[in-house]
């Protein structure tokens, strides 16, 4: 099957206490907000892209089940760790130092509930 069938990791869900920070938050982070609809009262849905992604992010209202912060390990990938530090900083986002590894380089930040994040640089990519 893995040879002819093609599969892509579409979007990832993420519970939130405040829809509408966490949309303020994901956009000041530099995601396009794709999607913001609201079917009836219960239920709302939001989907957010970061720049140059095939992958997205969902929360709202009525459609995930979880804690809001209970999301660990998200991770987006980088050309230049220190301009994307930098862009964070400037959002006025608290961002760790950068955590160089023989791996590759990161910096983590997590969102207003804790849903927590890490921005990866691999050098062997750009060298």
């Amino acid at each position: 099957m893995a040879d002819t069938l093609d599969m892509t990791l579409e979007l990832v869900m993420i519970p939130v206490s405040d829809v509408d920070r966490a949309k303020e938050f994901y956009t000041r982070v530099g995601f396009n907000p794709d999607h913001d609809s609201v079917v009836d009262a219960n239920t709302r849905f939001v989907q957010m892209t970061p720049p140059g992604s095939n992958a997205s992010i969902a929360f709202g209202r009525g459609i995930v089940d979880g804690e809001p912060g209970s999301i660990k390990g998200l991770l987006v990938c980088v050309s230049d760790i220190e301009a994307a530090r930098a862009h964070l900083l400037d959002q006025g986002i608290e961002v760790s130092e950068v955590d160089v590894q023989p791996w590759g380089h990161f910096v983590y930040f997590a969102d207003p509930d804790g849903n927590a994040w890490s921005v990866q640089y691999l050098p062997y990519r750009y060298a």
